[in-house]
């Protein structure tokens, strides 16, 4: 917005990513929701709002997952750019954060800005329908809705089918950069560690110096 730097320097194109190296591309291109307006602002709502849930309910305690779904999604989103000319997938991302938790909680009750009630799972459907309104492509939206619908089968459907199994498996490396360890009930800490007993130097001094 303040001119530093242009969309142009941005946006997705394959041939500068893998020719010129600018590697940048393939994150900056998930930033850029266009220049102020409702448009914006409507993408900045709606990120913050269900990436909080999510991180808050379902992913609550579970980072790396968290984290991993991110980069799943992101992952299938760039391999479909490679094959469209889609310069920004920001909104494409947000989609798929609303469709996740509208699957993941089918029975809650929206108040689309008091048009519309309707149950979670069609929020995606008339976020596409609104941004069609205001003279929008929808192929951003259906891309971010048919990501999100692979990323909900793979992870809750089909590990529950019979003869099903988890098939996203979130890496070991980012449960332990993310994760906090799980505290071994066998580890017996030092004296000084306990919380029970004070330090050494507090018992003396609480002898030299009684209430």
């Amino acid at each position: 917005q303040l001119e530093f730097i242009t969309p142009f320097q941005l946006y997705f194109n394959p041939d500068l990513i893998f020719r010129k190296f600018q590697i940048w591309r393939l994150i900056t291109n998930f930033l850029f929701f266009g220049p102020l307006g409702f448009s914006f602002f409507f993408n900045m709502i709606f990120l913050y709002r269900y990436c909080r849930m999510l991180e808050e309910g379902s992913f609550r305690g579970r980072t790396a997952d968290f984290v991993f779904m991110f980069l799943f999604g992101g992952f299938l989103m760039t391999l479909f750019g490679l094959f469209a000319s889609l310069f920004f997938l920001g909104q494409a991302f947000t989609i798929m954060l609303v469709y996740v938790w509208s699957r993941r909680n089918p029975y809650i009750r929206m108040n689309f800005f008091g048009l519309l009630n309707f149950q979670a799972p069609f929020l995606p459907w008339v976020l596409m329908g609104f941004s069609l309104l205001l003279g929008n492509s929808i192929i951003i939206d259906l891309l971010g809705i048919a990501v999100g619908h692979i990323y909900y089968f793979l992870e809750d459907v089909f590990p529950n089918q019979p003869g099903g199994k988890k098939l996203l498996l979130t890496p070991t490396f980012l449960k332990m950069v993310f994760d906090t360890p799980e505290e071994d009930p066998n580890y017996n800490p030092l004296p000084e560690d306990r919380p029970e007993h004070p330090p050494r130097d507090q018992d003396q001094n609480e002898q030299q110096h009684p209430q």
